[in-house]
This record gives structure tokens, C-alpha cells and sequence, in this order.
């Protein structure tokens, strides 16, 4: 063999080696393992996280409304602003409602993104363009939801009111929410519903932002996709004879959307077992798929009935203990099943119960300094934990009511339009709340 045909033959056998070192990159980051170090997408080594090569630790917020600010010229500047501060606080993972569904619910957020099956709100859909595009400026990344357990976004309801041609069912009217969760969980059966909620996920997985230019499967400021919001099985007393077809919704929309994006982790946006028929059991059965990444779990001390902001000193003690042993409890899920998982939602009131964004957040900032304290321990062990996203960021938003009902045309809080606006909202000026996150931050960053 001539000396020219080796070298022809040795620069052929490099060149395919690399295609498949490229290759082999995109199928890792698919399954949701770690993919060639410095990777710019998280991904996934066991039980933790990785981004560019390096563990990934971080302290996040749920800033659901960032679509929202993104539609409008003065929800950007808006944006902007939020933006650096939270940057500038070492928060910079945020998790962000991707799709509401239009709806004659009576607290629910309006306008709407996804109009009917199949047609889309442009403004919206550009307002997560904005969104992505200014966090990729800061270096930050996103978990986006695509749908909603809960009445506030439209959500799972109304894909039931699509399909039935009746008004959705109100909990808010008629305070029936066992009959609105059984109702909501009819969503997982209904194979018109699915395709429809497939289409959606397929018109923004598949998106070109037109901001940027960058796929969205391209897009490293998007950490993960996220089945939906508090996905439940149906209500505590009859939602077991439906945990089938919710189990076998998750593996199956996880595993159509590995299909449509190799680069990026899917969760489920589980509240954990509380969310799941209140049976841990269930929650790690639920999740014993490979197509989901890593877990979930949420913390309400107040609805779970631990927690009463009017007798705060008796129940806090209580109220603390009990939030760190379903800490440990879902850590233990975790690490059986080998993968990370985030408190991806926790919030206590201000002071007293007060919703004025002027109130003391004194029992808040107790709370929240001892989770992360919390945290920070689990972490320093080795644990499964890798992320907390507080609930929920409310920036320069505020109340326009003496009543603290949010109204269409009003400035979005951190609380959806269903809950009073102030009432767990962390605004820009909760300076005290702010340092507590910024030291938590400076420790995560420091791992």
C-alpha cells in the first residue's frame, strides 16, 4: 500500500471516529446521560447533574409569567430588569409555564397560548422566543412545562372541555376539587386529547427562536422539558383506578419527546408522593422509566395543613421537621432509583398572612434560610439533591386591588391568578429574603 493511500485511509478513519464520538454525544445527552465533557446542555451523570463538563448545583425560581413579559414591549424592559437581578443573585434556573390553554375558567390567566387544538398564540409563542434569548445573554437556563394539572393556565380541564364541547369544571365556583381533579385526570385516556397536547409539544420542541435563530433542540438555555405542572393521578380518594394510565402517560409522552430532541432532560413537574395518591410507593413506580432524567418534588407546609401563618411560632417547629423528613424521604426515591431530583417548588406566607408586598417576611426568610441550610448539608454528602426552584418569583409585580384578585391587564406576581397576589410572591424588594437566597446560591455555585 502506498504511503499516500495509508494517509487517505488514516484521515477516513478519524473522520468517522469523530461522527461517531458526535453521534454517541447526542444519543447520551438523549437518554439522559452525561455527554462528552464540556457539553453546553445539562445532562445527567447518575445521580447528578452535569453542565459543561462539571457538576451542576443551583438555587432557582419559578418565574412561571416569563413567556408573558416576553410578548409585550413593556413586559421586556421588564424582563431585563428581572433578569439582572435574579443574575445577580446567583439565581439563574428558572422554571416557566411553555403553554396555557385558553378557557372560560374563571381564575385563570389570560390571554392564552395554545387557543384551540391546534392554533397558537404568535405573540406568546415570541414572548418565550424573548425569554430564552435573554437568558441565554446571562448564561441561564430553563425548565419549561408544557400543560397544567391545576385550573389556573386552562390546563388539562379544558383539554376536556375541547374534547366534550361543555364548560371545563370550576373548582373555583363550585369548590368541588375532588371533581375537578377526577376530571382533570380523564385528560391521560382521552387519545384526541393526547394528540392534541402531542401537537402542541411538537410546535415548541420543534421551534426556531425567532429571536435568535437557534432551534430550540439547540438551544442549551433550555435545561429541560417538563411534562406538565403537578401532574396528578386524579383526587386522593379516587384517583387510584386511574394511576395506570398516568403512569403510562409519563413514559409515554417522555419517550415522545426524546423522540423530537436528543439533547435535552425531560422531569414529569411531580409535587412528589403528596402529588401522587399520597403513597411514595407510587411516585417511585410512576418514575421507574428511563425516558424521565430526573425527579421532582414539591413543599407546601401551609396546604399539606402543617404550617398556620397565625400561630407561627407553635407550628414552625413542627412545620420544619416535617418538611425534612419528605426531604429525605424523596432523596431515599432518588438514590433507589439512581437519578438527581430538585425541590422544584416550596413557599411559606409573609407575616401574619399579610399579602401587601410592604409586609415582613420574617417567617419566610426562617424557613427558607433552614431548607437551604438543609440543603446544603445533603449536598455536602453526596446526595441526590442538586437543585432548589422557590415558589415564586414576583419581581416588580403588584397587587392593583384592595382585594388582591388578579384581573386581565393586570401586572403578573409570582401568584397565579387564582391565589391572591402577594401571597407567596418573593418581589424585588424582599431584600432580606433576597440575601438569604444569595448566600444559599454562593454555596451551590461554590460545589
Amino acid at each position: 500500500m502506498s504511503y499516500a493511500r495509508l494517509c487517505f485511509l488514516v484521515c477516513i478513519f478519524i473522520a468517522l471516529a469523530a461522527c461517531g464520538t458526535l453521534d454517541k454525544e447526542k444519543r447520551a445527552a438523549g437518554r439522559g446521560e452525561p455527554a462528552i465533557s464540556g457539553s453546553p446542555f445539562v445532562t445527567v451523570a447518575g445521580n447528578q447533574l452535569l453542565r459543561r463538563g462539571s457538576p451542576y448545583y443551583f438555587v432557582g425560581a419559578n418565574f412561571w409569567y416569563g413567556a408573558y413579559l416576553g410578548s409585550t414591549d413593556e413586559g421586556r424592559r421588564r424582563l431585563q430588569k428581572e433578569l439582572d437581578q435574579l443574575k445577580s443573585l446567583g439565581i439563574d434556573n428558572l422554571r416557566v409555564l411553555a403553554a396555557s390553554e385558553q378557557t372560560e375558567l374563571s381564575m385563570a390567566v389570560s390571554p392564552a397560548l395554545h387557543l384551540t387544538p391546534g392554533q397558537y398564540n404568535e405573540a406568546l409563542l415570541i414572548g418565550l422566543d424573548v425569554l430564552l434569548a435573554e437568558m441565554a445573554k446571562r448564561d441561564m437556563v430553563a425548565v419549561l412545562y408544557f400543560t397544567n394539572f391545576w385550573q389556573w393556565s386552562g390546563g388539562m380541564s379544558q383539554y376536556m372541555a375541547w374534547l366534550t364541547g361543555e364548560p371545563p369544571l370550576d373548582p373555583d365556583v363550585t369548590n368541588d376539587w375532588s371533581g375537578f381533579m377526577q376530571n382533570s385526570a380523564k385528560f391521560y385516556r382521552s387519545r384526541e386529547a393526547q394528540e392534541w397536547y402531542q401537537q402542541l409539544i411538537r410546535t415548541i420542541v420543534t421551534r426556531t427562536n425567532s429571536i435568535t435563530g437557534v432551534p430550540y433542540v439547540d438551544d442549551p438555555t433550555i435545561m429541560a422539558w417538563q411534562l406538565a405542572n403537578e401532574p396528578r393521578p386524579g383526587s386522593d380518594e379516587g384517583g387510584r383506578p386511574f394511576y395506570p394510565h398516568y403512569k403510562e402517560w409519563i413514559q409515554q409522552t417522555a419517550q415522545f419527546i426524546k423522540s423530537l430532541d436528543a439533547n435535552h432532560l425531560v422531569s414529569s413537574g411531580s409535587e412528589g408522593s403528596m402529588g401522587t395518591l399520597r403513597d411514595l410507593d407510587l411516585f417511585r413506580d410512576a418514575h421507574d422509566v428511563p425516558e424521565i432524567d430526573y425527579l421532582t418534588f414539591h413543599l407546601w407546609p401551609k396546604n399539606w395543613g402543617w404550617f398556620d401563618v397565625k400561630k407561627a411560632e407553635q407550628t414552625y417547629p413542627q412545620t420544619a421537621a416535617n418538611s425534612k423528613a419528605y426531604i429525605l424521604q424523596h432523596l431515599q426515591v432518588a438514590k433507589e432509583l439512581g437519578k438527581p431530583i430538585v425541590l422544584e417548588e416550596f413557599g411559606i406566607e409573609r407575616d401574619g398572612g399579610d399579602y401587601r408586598a410592604t409586609a415582613g417576611t420574617g417567617q419566610r426568610d426562617r424557613f427558607f434560610r433552614e431548607l437551604f441550610g438543609f440543603v446544603e448539608t445533603q449536598v455536602k454528602i453526596g446526595s441526590a439533591l442538586v437543585g432548589t426552584n422557590f415558589w415564586s418569583w414576583g419581581g416588580l409585580g403588584i397587587a392593583q386591588s384592595a382585594d388582591f384578585v388578579w384581573r386581565p391587564g393586570d401586572p403578573f406576581t409570582g401568584d397565579p391568578p387564582q391565589e391572591p397576589q402577594g401571597l407567596n410572591s418573593v418581589f424585588s424588594r424582599d431584600a432580606s429574603t433576597l440575601e438569604v437566597a444569595r448566600e444559599h446560591a454562593k454555596f451551590m455555585k461554590s460545589r
